[in-house]
Parts: structure tokens; sequence; C-alpha cells
């Protein structure tokens, strides 16, 4: 509708896309040119190009304290296609994968698509939207086969730190049958204290999956590269998946991505930096806005405030029942394209993605203001 709103002359200002408004770095794009004036046109192995195994064994042994063989790393077409070939892979019909709440969009779809029950555990703005260690215990029945979460989280932008992984850990390894999938994406994009993966703990390494990619630290989204580091017997399940679907990534993405992990972090870490800079602008924006509530998220690029005060108020022929009727309201009105945290498990919640310039942000802020004063 932003787009048809967009092409009909009107300035939307859109705050939707989990998507880096940087583009990729140039070392990394020179690196593709170098491997497509190499030859690297053909199909790949299914589970990747050797040097970017490599590299990223070594990354995770560098950043992440994880012990991996090559023969555990499987590349895909987006860390979306990784999380598909785990559930493709290891749900049975009926299986129960426990999902932290607020979740990214696709988990729960992805979870049915393999025949998984999704399971929702949810926690509120009250408690920086992080599960607890009793939550998570309470939630463990006999049928559960995964346990699903992302540190940072989208849409949430909150981070488990060590003590709370540490806790996560030890309740799931009692039960040894139970995979864990830790989505860490965002790693790159953390403000607060080191990026801590639970792999990392000994009792749950040989249980525990960890994904990533290039999409967010590198702004890669448009090259489609993730990748797991598994139990090597997971790994070998999920390459069998992948090579009935679309089989390898793009050979010359797959050495750019080797170079990007093989190379100095600055500009990933400039990125961040203009990320940190424009959520405390956000925040202190988004602060003004009467019955918003708004907490500080140390991860991502979203902020995920609780707009529910706004429930049954109205504007004309506008009714606010729920989050996206706020949604749809706010890009009507203001012409600001936000997502409905319905989407996400939690309807009193809109996302707000601050990957975008400040003076859309600024402006972004200013329109929904204004709009919201009109409610009643």
């Amino acid at each position: 509708m932003a787009r048809d709103l967009r092409t009909q002359g009107h300035d939307i200002i859109t705050l939707s896309l989990g998507e880096p408004d940087f583009d990729t770095p140039e070392h990394i794009k020179d690196a593709a040119k170098k491997a497509l004036d190499e030859g690297y046109t053909k199909y790949t192995p299914v589970a990747g190009l050797m040097p970017l195994r490599e590299a990223i064994v070594d990354k995770f042994r560098r950043d992440n304290n994880l012990d991996f063989s090559v023969s555990q790393i499987v590349v895909s077409n987006g860390a979306k296609q990784s999380i598909a070939n785990l559930s493709l892979a290891l749900l049975n019909k009926g299986d129960e994968v426990i999902i932290f709440t607020p979740y990214w969009v696709s988990y729960y779809e992805i979870v049915r698509l393999g025949g998984g029950v999704p399971v929702p555990i949810a926690a509120g703005i009250e408690n920086d939207y992080k599960v607890t260690p009793e939550q998570l215990k309470n939630a463990i029945t006999d049928k559960t086969k995964m346990v699903l979460f992302s540190s940072p989280c989208n849409p949430t932008g909150s981070v488990f730190n060590y003590d709370e992984l540490k806790a996560f850990a030890e309740i799931l390894s009692e039960r040894n049958d139970i995979i864990i999938l830790s989505d860490e994406i965002y790693e790159f994009i953390n403000f607060g204290s080191k990026h801590v993966s639970i792999g990392a703990f000994e009792e749950v390494k040989d249980q525990t999956v960890t994904i990533n990619g290039f999409s967010k630290g590198f702004a890669m989204t448009g090259w489609r590269l993730g990748y797991i580091g598994a139990p090597e017997w997971i790994a070998k399940a999920c390459a069998k998946i992948q090579g009935q679907f679309t089989s390898g990534a793009s050979a010359f993405g797959q050495m750019a991505a080797a170079h990007a992990l093989n190379s100095p972090l600055d500009t990933t870490h400039k990125m961040k930096d203009t990320y940190l800079k424009r959520r405390d602008m956000m925040i202190d924006l988004l602060e003004q806005i009467p019955l918003f509530l708004v907490n500080r998220p140390p991860g991502a690029f979203y902020i995920f405030p609780d707009i529910s005060a706004y429930f049954g108020k109205s504007f004309g022929d506008y009714h606010i029942k729920d989050s996206s009727d706020f949604a749809m309201y706010i890009l009507k009105e203001a012409h600001v394209a936000l997502v409905a945290g319905a989407a996400f498990g939690n309807d009193n919640c809109i996302r707000i993605s601050y990957a975008a310039s400040d003076e859309q942000l600024r402006e972004s802020v200013k329109r929904i203001k204004e709009a919201v004063a009109k409610l009643t």
C-alpha cells in the first residue's frame, strides 16, 4: 500500500523495511568483481565454497568462541533459507517449537511449513521484551523439539546477556534432545556488552545451531547469503534439503562474503555507530509523543513501542482497534509506513526501523505525532 500511495504522488516515508540503508562496502563489491573476472560463475557445492566455509569457521572461533569444522558449516541463500532448511530437516508433524515472542515474522510460518507446532512464549515492554528462564522451563513439554530465538532481536532490538543465556543453557541441557536455534544475524549491531552465543556454553554446544549471515552487519541484503554452524548430522541434513531446492549460493557472492569475513570490520563498526546515534535520536523524539511506551533497545535497528493506549480512539472514519489499524492510520494520515506488531506476535506494538536518514526519521516522527494528536 505504501508503494501504491507513492505511485499516486504521495511523499511516503518507509520505516517498515528490515534493511540497512547503507550500500555494501566497496571492498566487498570489489571482491565480487574480482571473483567474476576469475571465473567464479559456475555451480557451487551445496554446502558452500571452501574459502567461505573456512572463513566462517575462523569467524566463529574469533568472534563467538565456537569451534566448528568445515563439515559443520552450510551456506544458504540467506539466513531465512537456513532456518527453513532446519525446520524441514528436523521437524516431524506435531513437534513443538518454542518461539521467543515477539519474534521475526517468518519464524512462525516456517515452523508450520515444516509440520511443527509453534509455541510462542511472550515478553512485554516491561521486561524489555525478554523471555525469562522460568517461562522457558514452563513451556517445555514431552513434544518440544526445538527452541528458536534471535539475539539481537528482530523486531525488538533486545539482546540476551551472558547470565540470561547461561540460565537458558542450564535448563535446555537437561533435555539434550531439544535443538536450540540461535539466530544471530544482527550480531554486529550491538550497542551494549560483547555479543554472546548460547552455543559457546559447553553444556549445550552439541545441541545448538548458530545461524548468521551477511545482510545486516555488511549491508548485503540483496546478495542472499546466510549460514549455519551445527552438529555435523544436522549440517548434513540441511545440505540434503537445500540440494533439492536451490543447491548452492552464487559463486562470486560467496567469494565476496569470504573477503568480508577476512577483512577488518571498520565499515561495519561505522554503520553500527550511525545506528546508535539514530536510535538515541529516535527514542528522544518518540518519548515526546503522548501515550507511546518506549524502551531503549541495545541492538539491531528497530524500536518496538507499545501503542495500545490508542486502541479505542478514532478520527473521522478511522477507528483504532489494534496494531494493524494503527499502522494503517499512520500510513494513510501521516504517510509513514510502519509494521503492525501483530505480525511479530505482539498486537500492542508497532515496529519502527531507523535504517533511514536523520532527515527522514525526524520528519516521520513529526508526522506521527501530528496524526495521533487527532485521535480522540
